[in-house]
């Protein structure tokens, strides 16, 4: 098994049904979520097999070295159809001295914006405990919110400590570090899915890490709707960057040192790489996850439909090693 070579990856999805909408894992290593290989001779295993049998050959040597052996990022397909709870997660720091998990820092991509959607993102003045708390309790706790009208093709990178939810009919990509460590602060009156959330992350335990501070978006730099590549967010956890596929694109792997994980937003794409002189190709469909292991050199990203376009998740080497965990 070790002299064979590792390919790029497809997942069964995992979806979970809630009252205002539903989750799709596209990728998941968390024990109670866990994503199954589907195809090739890796096919019907977890991820979180494969990363205790392969480590370094899929996410790459200084990944693993930091990271460990749990896959480091997660990708969600939020689809909402009423008003999300409300939820907040805790910065690296609290997540492992507390929970023994990854923080969450979370990016959200608007996938498509319909009727009455809203995004409702960090305050808009300055708050307390208190004020948040009575507000969350009764639930008038949106009047205290940053309205967001979404757009297709807008993201937001959500901090640690910011309250965030969705709401009306909008689908979101959300990509972010592996952890379950999302904390329920407002559920509008409705029964809390044990699914959903944890019954002990709840509001009374996020109140002292909550960012009680206004919210301001980041600024986004300056693009045109024709560019071929857009960084959406370069932070230690992950980067990620839309790549519009007009021409196939030569991808070599060994420039990342990571593995590279590749998310359809529209049309289709496939990856190429050459196994034992023959072009052997992966297809990426929309809404679609495919992991290509560190291990691949180099390949091409080629497009199948027109104005394709895919996002591209990786993790830059990062020079120490975190002790906690890989002690």
């Amino acid at each position: 098994m070790e002299e064979k070579k590792l390919y790029p990856l497809r997942f069964c999805t995992l979806q979970d049904e809630y009252s205002w909408g539903s989750d799709e894992f596209l990728l998941a290593d968390l024990g109670y979520r866990d994503s199954l290989i589907r195809d090739g001779w890796l096919g019907g295993n977890a991820i979180s097999e494969v990363m205790d049998t392969y480590m370094d050959r899929v996410v790459g040597e200084n990944v693993f070295n930091f990271w460990g052996r749990q896959f480091p990022v997660q990708v969600k397909r939020i689809k909402v159809k009423g008003r999300m709870p409300l939820r907040a997660h805790p910065d690296a720091q609290t997540a492992v001295q507390r929970y023994d998990f990854l923080g969450r820092e979370k990016l959200w991509y608007v996938l498509r914006a319909g009727a009455g959607a809203r995004l409702m993102v960090g305050f808009k003045h300055d708050t307390d405990a208190s004020e948040v708390f009575s507000a969350c309790t009764d639930g008038s706790i949106e009047s205290l919110m940053n309205i967001i009208a979404p757009h297709e093709g807008q993201f937001i990178h959500i901090r640690p400590g910011v309250p965030h939810c969705a709401a009306g009919d909008v689908e979101l990509l959300e990509v972010s570090e592996s952890s379950p460590l999302d904390f329920c602060l407002c559920s509008w009156g409705e029964e809390v899915s044990t699914e959903e959330f944890d019954p002990s992350l709840g509001l009374v335990d996020a109140l002292d890490f909550i960012d009680y501070k206004a919210w301001e978006a980041p600024e986004q730099p300056h693009h045109h709707s024709g560019d071929i590549v857009r960084k959406l967010v370069d932070i230690p956890e992950f980067s990620a960057t839309k790549l519009l596929l007009t021409d196939p694109l030569h991808i070599y792997g060994e420039r990342f040192d990571s593995f590279i994980l590749y998310v359809g937003i529209k049309g289709e794409a496939s990856v190429q790489l050459e196994v034992l002189g023959q072009t052997v190709l992966f297809p990426l469909g929309e809404g679609k996850a495919l992991l290509v292991p560190a291990e691949c050199p180099d390949f091409y990203l080629v497009p199948t439909t027109r104005d394709t376009q895919v996002l591209e998740v990786s993790i830059a080497p990062r020079e120490e090693k975190d002790s906690y965990l890989n002690p």
